[in-house]
């Protein structure tokens, strides 16, 4: 029966007990290395593989950020020399997204955090130089948070205000961006940081501003439009958005007669930017008087004499009727006419003026910037394709059904001089395969062949460590003493000899009992030949 563990312990115990003492010692240094080899090499094996979380880091931020890490729990280090900020690898987005959650880092830039801290006598002076640092530090925090920007720094120049305008200077401002590699700051973005930093300093013009990159290039340069020739930025994107808009539109009409695919469409537009006005004004020839609009009417009596007027004290005499009239002399002429009567005891006028409106009109044109002059339209359109058979050309009527499709498409026009191509071709497109990128230059599968190999190379030594040094090693010191045997037990031992040379043995059953009948008649012997056995083994 095979020995239990405690057994198996007591013996191994045993024999270290018997061992001297300068054999115990070299067993107790041996596992100790051992175990030290072996949780040096677990601990080399799962050490992570560290990565830079931020470099370039002001005294501020870093110690922000390492005291961020530490309440976070997250192993660090230090790189030497560059000072840069070595987290896991496998943790460097996580931590920037956390960290940025918080506002680190925040730049080596300070804003109106400076205003805190005022302190008591401070001059004029220092109160202003004071405020311009933390004005432009706000502004370089605004401007870092554009996404192609890694930092930015703001230099303002703002003169003394004077009383006198002759001696009055316009302030200037220069902005030095560091940018991630491989970005760029369009037009947009350049003139959006411009007026950004002219909106933030009184009295500070566009023009006034300056935007210099890591590499020197002057960006503002190409804000100044009169450095352009041609168009301007805006104006390209709205000429590539009307070409664009009109190739879909030929595209999407065409594409369910010949097949998603079989059709190809450039549009190249002829467009005026020039911004015009004019005002016109124009007079009819004089009108009929009843096609004519009043403008003013004046009437004017003027009676001269007594006449038949009433006059005197009323009464009965006054209260008579009227005699008979007479007929006054009437004259008309232009546009004013008088009336005349006179009776035989006086005169009486009568005058009209009647002014008419004069027919004008006033026309205001503006003709809108970017007008369609020309548009010149060509067309491809694929060889119908057949299951089983040749690309085969399309008919002329179809072809003249695509035309005509084209022409309602883009809104063809005779005066504007459009011009329209359609061509029916076989289209000659090479079939791309995906590249296959080898096993062994698969970032995944490197990073996963690195650490398994590691593991192995850990379990291989510690496995060798054990099985092939140290349990030799320990078998050999814990080895015992071979057993002295008596001269007593020799002659026991060799008169068995003898004695089994002298029996026929025809088997098993011989041997076992010639044993059987030595250790009946020597016990001692036998247990002692049972020890040397065990011994040995």
């Amino acid at each position: 029966m095979a020995d239990t563990p405690e057994q198996s312990f007591a013996s191994i115990a045993q024999r270290f007990n018997e061992l001297p003492n300068p054999r115990k010692f070299a067993v107790l240094v041996s596992l100790a290395a051992a175990v030290a080899l072996v949780v040096g090499l677990f601990l080399w094996a799962r050490t992570p593989d560290y990565r830079v979380l931020f470099s370039n880091l002001s005294e501020r931020d870093g110690g922000a950020v390492v005291t961020a890490l530490q309440q976070m729990n997250v192993p660090y280090k230090m790189a030497e020399g560059s000072g840069a900020i070595l987290v896991p690898s496998e943790q460097v987005y996580d931590l920037r997204f956390r960290l940025a959650s918080q506002g680190l880092p925040r730049g080596g830039a300070v804003g109106f955090e400076l205003m805190d801290n005022a302190k008591i006598g401070m001059t004029q002076f220092q109160e202003q130089v004071t405020y311009q640092r933390a004005l432009e530090g706000e502004l370089a925090r605004t401007i870092q948070a554009l996404s192609p920007v890694d930092s930015a720094r703001v230099h303002l120049a703002i003169p003394k205000p004077s009383v006198f305008i002759r001696d009055k200077q316009e302030p200037s401002a220069s902005v030095f961006v560091n940018l991630y590699a491989g970005r760029a700051l369009d037009v947009a973005q350049v003139n959006s940081i411009v007026h950004l930093v002219s909106s933030s300093v009184p009295e500070l013009t566009p023009e006034h501003v300056t935007v210099v990159d890591q590499a020197g290039r002057l960006l503002t340069g190409k804000n100044d439009a009169g450095s352009l020739r041609g168009l301007n930025a805006g104006q390209l994107d709205y000429l590539r958005e009307v070409e664009s808009y009109y190739a879909k539109r030929v595209e999407s009409i065409v594409s369910p007669i010949v097949g998603d695919g079989n059709v190809r469409a450039e549009v190249r537009a002829d467009l005026d930017f020039s911004e015009i006005e004019s005002t016109s004004e124009s007079y009819k020839p004089n009108p009929a008087a009843e096609q004519q609009a009043v403008r003013s009417r004046q009437s004017v009596l003027d009676i001269n004499g007594a006449g038949n007027q009433a006059a005197g004290i009323p009464g009965a005499l006054s209260n008579q009727p009227p005699g008979p009239a007479t007929a006054p002399l009437t004259a008309q002429g232009g546009a004013a006419n008088a009336a005349t009567a006179q009776t035989a005891s006086g005169s009486r006028r009568e005058e009209n003026t009647i002014n008419f409106e004069i027919d004008r009109t006033i026309r205001h044109t503006k003709e809108s910037m970017g007008r369609i002059k020309r548009l010149s339209v060509a067309v491809v359109v694929n060889y119908r394709q057949q299951a089983g058979q040749a690309a085969k050309p399309l008919a002329p009527d179809e072809m003249q059904q695509v035309t005509n499709l084209v022409r309602e498409a883009m809104g063809f026009s005779q005066e504007r001089g459009d011009t329209v191509n359609v061509v029916n071709a076989a289209f000659s497109e090479t079939k791309v395969e995906p590249a296959d990128i080898p096993l062994w230059k698969d970032p995944s599968n490197v990073a996963f062949a690195k650490e398994s190999l590691k593991n192995l190379l850990v379990i291989g030594l510690a496995f060798y460590l054990v099985f092939g040094v140290l349990r030799p090693l320990l078998k050999d010191w814990l080895k015992p003493k071979p057993v002295e045997i008596g001269k007593e037990t020799e002659d026991i031992l060799a008169a068995f000899d003898a004695k089994l040379a002298q029996k026929e043995l025809t088997g098993y059953d011989a041997h076992l009992a010639s044993v059987r009948d030595f250790a009946k008649q020597n016990p001692k012997a036998a247990a002692d030949i049972i020890k040397e056995w065990i011994s040995k083994e």
